[in-house]
C-alpha cells in the first residue's frame, strides 16, 4: 500500500502510525496455562503471587487492560506496575540495582537504546528467555538486539518504532501548502532536504506564532534513525564523529535552527505539550509510538486537524522500541517469564496498538483485526495497519553500541542550545563530543 501517486520506479515503503481509539474489531487474549508451585516463589499462604513490572513513559498494559485480563485468566496472580515517566531517571535506577541486587521488580523494562550494554555487561543477571520466546516470531532484527554473544536473549520485544511524518493539516492550509497526504508525501519524497525545503515554503505564509517543525534534535534522531550505521561500527567501535547518518543529522539540525524553522522545544517536555495543545507546531518526526504522544498531549479540541504521511526519503526508518526482561535473582522468576511471553504474543501486542498506537514487533499481530485493518480517527482517519507492517518488515538491521542512547541523548541537548540559546553549531559539537568522549573514553 502506497500514499505517494504518480511516482513510478520508487520503492517507498510508507511510515504511517497507529494511536488511541484505532477502528478495530474485538481482540481474542490467550492465557497460559497455569503451573504448579514454584520452588523459592513469593506465594502467600493462600498460594497467591503478587507480580511487578517496572517500566518507563507508556508502555499500554493498564490502558489496554492486560494486567487485569492476567488476573482473570490466573486468579491467583495480581500483577501492579510501577511506571518512571522519563527513561533517562529509569535506567540510572536500574543499574543501581542490578549493582546492588536489591529492589528489582519481577519484570523490567529495557529501552533499545540501552539493550547493548545490557547484554554486554548486565546479561548474567537476567534470565534466559530464549527458550521460551520464539525469535521467528518478531522482526528479523528485533531478538537479535537482545542476544548475547553466547545466545541467550534478554529480553523479549515490546514495540517499535517506523517513522512517518505527523502533520497539523490545519495549519498547513493556512499556510497554503497542501493537505492531503498523498501530496505531502510527493513533497518530502527526496529526503529530509527536502523536508527543510517545505519548511521554508510553510514559513513564508506561517501563522503567526507557528513553526514548521517541533525540535531539530526531533529530526536528527529520525535522520541517523534510517541508517544501518549510526554511532558504532561492527567491530564496536564509536564512529559517531565519522558517521555519514550524524554528520547529516547535524548539518540539518543546525540549517534548521539557523533558518529558525523549529520551535526548539526538547520532546515530552512541558513546553512541548502545552505547544501541542496550542497548535503552534506543524510537523513532528513520528515513529509508531509518536502519535499517541500528539493525541494525548493536543488533547480534543485538535482531533481532525492532525494527519500522517510517509516520513522523508526512501529508505525505511526505525526510531524506538523496547523489551522486557526478568531479573534472574526475583523470586517469581518462572511466573514472570510466563507473563513476559504472554505480554509480547501477537494477541497482546495487537490490544496494546489498539490502546495507544504502538506498534507491534510479533509480526503475528500484523494479520489480526485492529492491526491490519487500523485507522486513526483523530488524524483524519489515516489507514496505518497495512502500510506500518510493511514498513515494519524492512527496516535495516541497525548496528547497535553500548552507549547509544548517551550519546543520542548529549546530542540532543547540544542541539536544543543551538535552537533555544543560539549556540554557534560548531561549539556547540565540539560541547556534545566532550561530553561523549568523558562517558565513552
Amino acid at each position: 500500500m502506497r500514499i505517494t501517486r504518480n511516482v513510478a520506479g520508487r520503492r517507498r515503503r510508507a511510515a504511517i502510525v497507529a494511536t488511541t481509539g484505532l477502528t478495530a474489531t474485538a481482540l481474542l487474549l490467550t492465557g497460559c496455562s497455569d503451573s504448579s508451585e514454584d520452588e523459592g516463589s513469593s506465594k502467600d499462604a493462600n498460594g497467591n503471587i503478587t507480580l511487578t513490572v517496572a517500566d518507563f513513559g507508556q508502555f499500554g498494559y493498564k490502558e489496554a487492560g492486560l494486567f487485569a485480563k492476567y488476573h482473570e485468566l490466573h486468579p491467583n496472580i495480581t500483577v501492579k506496575e510501577d511506571t518512571t515517566a522519563d527513561e533517562k531517571v529509569y535506567y540510572p535506577k536500574l543499574l543501581q540495582q542490578l549493582n546492588s541486587g536489591s529492589g528489582l521488580a519481577d519484570v523490567q523494562g529495557l529501552e533499545v537504546g540501552r539493550i547493548k550494554e545490557l547484554t554486554d555487561t548486565k546479561a548474567d543477571q537476567f534470565a534466559d528467555l530464549s527458550k521460551v520466546i520464539n525469535a521467528g516470531d518478531f522482526v528479523s532484527w528485533k531478538a537479535k538486539q537482545a542476544t548475547t554473544a553466547s545466545g541467550a536473549l534478554i529480553g523479549a520485544g515490546t514495540d517499535i518504532g517506523p517513522m512517518s511524518l505527523c502533520f497539523n493539516s490545519e495549519l498547513f492550509k493556512k499556510a497554503g501548502l497542501p493537505t492531503d497526504r498523498a501530496e505531502v508525501a510527493k513533497l518530502v519524497e527526496g529526503g529530509w532536504e527536502d523536508y527543510l525545503k517545505l519548511g521554508e515554503q510553510y514559513k513564508k505564509k506561517a501563522p503567526a506564532g507557528t513553526f514548521f517543525m517541533d525540535s531539530a534534535s526531533a529530526m536528527f534522531n529520525a535522520i541517523v534513525s534510517s541508517n544501518a550505521k549510526q554511532y558504532y561500527d561492527e567491530d564496536g567501535n564509536a564512529i559517531y564523529k565519522d558517521s555519514a547518518s550524524v554528520k547529516q543529522g547535524w548539518k540539518l539540525s543546525a540549517e534548521a535552527a539557523d533558518k529558525k524553522l523549529t520551535q526548539g522545544l526538547a520532546q515530552f517536555s512541558d513546553p512541548w505539550a502545552a505547544a501541542l495543545r496550542k497548535g503552534t507546531i506543524a510537523t513532528v518526526a513520528c515513529p509508531a509510538w509518536m502519535a499517541g504522544q500528539i493525541s494525548v498531549n493536543a488533547g480534543e479540541g485538535n482531533k481532525g486537524k492532525w494527519d500522517i504521511t510517509s516520513a522523508p526519503g526512501s529508505s525505511s526508518a526505525n526510531w524506538g522500541g523496547s523489551f522486557l526482561g526478568v531479573p534472574s535473582s526475583g523470586k517469581n522468576v518462572d511466573e514472570a517469564i510466563k507473563l513476559v511471553a504472554w505480554l509480547t504474543a501477537p494477541e497482546q501486542q495487537a490490544a496494546v496498538f489498539k490502546a495507544i498506537g504502538s506498534f507491534p514487533s510479533n509480526t503475528g499481530a500484523y494479520d489480526l483485526p485492529g492491526v491490519k485493518d487500523a485507522k486513526l480517527p483523530y488524524f483524519n482517519d489515516a489507514p496505518i495497519g497495512e502500510i506500518y507492517a510493511g514498513e515494519a518488515k524492512s527496516i535495516p538491521e541497525a548496528v547497535l553500541g553500548p552507549k547509544d542512547a548517551t550519546i543520542k541523548d548529549t546530542i540532543s541537548t547540544q542541539i536544543n542550545n543551538m535552537e533555544q540559546r543560539g549556540t554557534d553549531p560548531d561549539d556547540a559539537w565540539d560541547a556534545a563530543t566532550k561530553a561523549i568522549d568523558k562517558v565513552i573514553g
